[in-house]
């Protein structure tokens, strides 16, 4: 045989075993279809957020998610962890916002969806919402601004296939977080209108149909000293019993024209405030069960409900949890204003109640990014934190302390991807160690993102076919 003859062969040998491994590193089923690692391509925008909460629900053996899609409509999908069977996504609604191709801003990115399960089984979503617009009418509780709040249900219980939309909320909300309480009450959070506005709840207790009076917890101020309006950024979820937790910061609402801040309206966020809701009782307090008078001012905030004062530092998205003994946990993302790049990067912070004060820990060891925190029976401390290292590799992990502990070190590595990073969820409601929270990839040159449901072992792997829905969704 020839040199060269020889060398052919053995560069067909090794072109035929590279084709060969490639195809098996691509995940199959036992039928021998491709699967991916994500459910979804058509998330848009900033998909899913901390702030918009649930958007996901564990219930009866089923994980639902729902996130923002084409056009910034509302999609949900569902996982079926005993037969590994995936639904959807449908559209449960339309958005009022996303379909105006010559707006400036041509993402608002402020009425994703958070959901809710009810006691009869049917699904709700909200959606929709930065603060309605004039022709939603007079918004005595706040400013206009865009969009309208809308509220979708399930035409049947536990179905994800059709909806229908109530005229039973507010349109001028924004932001909405759903609770559900252990006697089937529903308190719907949200801002009522753009920034300058109250944050409101509204009440059903006949699963969702009909919902009182939007009743004000927050109080947007004119500021007297300087030329701002007080304003905020509360998460809410349960506490023990019949409590409803919320951390919060607060937002320094600037002129767009002002002596104090050249650069106007910038995302200006300070400080960390706790409060509890009695839904009980229909009292809220402070974490020394204080009482507190409602909606609560910046005055009232500082010398009642204050966790920590961070100076010039800004904060971000605060989440709350309480321990066994009922001591409340709290995570934000704590970082510097640095000038003209608006803010600087923030780490997750770790603050908690020692039954006397409120304990700062400074040096963690938790990374730059944000997430949620969940406490174990056994009062462990858990970060889930999407973050994005010098490289810009994003990485969504979990980080643990132990009981008492101040220092995290990373467990867990759910998903990590090239030159992406991630927007994130809160922890999916009761959910499944397969799935405990929902993520985004934003990668650049794209308003498209590839969804992800992430458990303790990684992504839920779907069948290519399904998980590639962007092009039938666009229409």
């Amino acid at each position: 045989m020839s040199k060269e003859k020889a060398m052919l062969l053995l560069f067909i040998s090794v072109l035929l075993f590279a084709c060969n491994s490639s195809k098996k590193n691509v995940p199959t089923t036992e039928n021998n279809v491709p699967e991916v690692d994500f459910f979804a391509d058509n998330g848009f925008g900033n998909a899913v957020a901390v702030v918009q909460h649930p958007a996901g629900i564990y219930h009866e053996g089923i994980t639902y998610v729902c996130y923002q899609g084409p056009k910034e409509d509302p999609y949900v999908a569902s996982y079926n962890h005993g037969t590994k069977e995936w639904k959807g996504p449908f559209r449960a609604g339309i958005s009022e916002m996303g379909k105006d191709p010559n707006r400036k801003k041509r993402i608002d990115n402020h009425g994703k969806p958070s959901m809710l399960i009810d006691d009869a089984g049917y699904i709700h979503i909200t959606f929709g919402g930065h603060g309605g617009m004039k022709k939603h009418g007079e918004n005595t509780l706040g400013n206009h601004h865009y969009g309208k709040n809308l509220h979708a249900v399930s035409k049947k219980p536990l179905d994800i296939t059709s909806w229908e939309t109530l005229d039973n909320i507010s349109p001028f909300g924004t932001y909405n977080q759903m609770i559900k309480m252990d006697n089937g009450d529903i308190y719907l959070f949200y801002r009522h209108g753009a920034h300058r506005s109250n944050w409101v709840y509204q009440k059903s207790t006949d699963n969702g149909r009909t919902f009182g009076e939007p009743i004000s917890f927050l109080k947007h101020k004119r500021r007297t000293e300087i030329e701002a309006e007080d304003s905020w950024y509360p998460w809410l979820g349960r506490g023990h019993g019949d409590d409803i937790i919320v951390a919060f910061d607060y937002h320094i609402c600037r002129d767009n024209k002002n002596a104090q801040d050249k650069r106007g309206h910038i995302p200006e966020r300070h400080h960390v405030y706790y409060m509890v809701f009695d839904t009980k009782l229909g009292k809220w307090k402070n974490v020394k069960n204080e009482p507190l008078q409602i909606p609560l001012t910046k005055e009232m905030a500082d010398e009642k409900a204050l966790v920590a004062n961070t100076g010039t530092d800004w904060t971000f998205q605060g989440v709350t949890e309480v321990d066994a003994n009922g001591n409340p946990h709290i995570g934000i993302t704590v970082g510097p204003d640095i000038g003209e790049k608006r803010s600087g990067p923030k780490r997750m912070r770790y603050f908690k109640w020692d039954d006397t004060e409120w304990v700062s820990v400074q040096n963690s060891g938790l990374p730059i990014g944000n997430g949620d925190i969940e406490l174990t029976s056994n009062n462990e401390v858990q970060f889930y934190i999407a973050a994005q290292n010098s490289k810009g590799t994003g990485e969504v992990a979990r980080w643990d302390a132990p009981a008492h502990g101040n220092s995290f070190q990373k467990s867990r590595i759910l998903l990590t991807k090239p030159e992406a990073n991630f927007a994130i969820s809160t922890l999916i409601q009761n959910s499944h160690p397969e799935a405990r929270l929902i993520v985004a990839e934003r990668k650049p040159g794209t308003d498209y993102r590839r969804m992800y449901l992430l458990g303790d072992d990684g992504p839920i792997l779907r069948q290519k076919e399904g998980a590639n829905v962007l092009e039938e969704s666009k229409k």
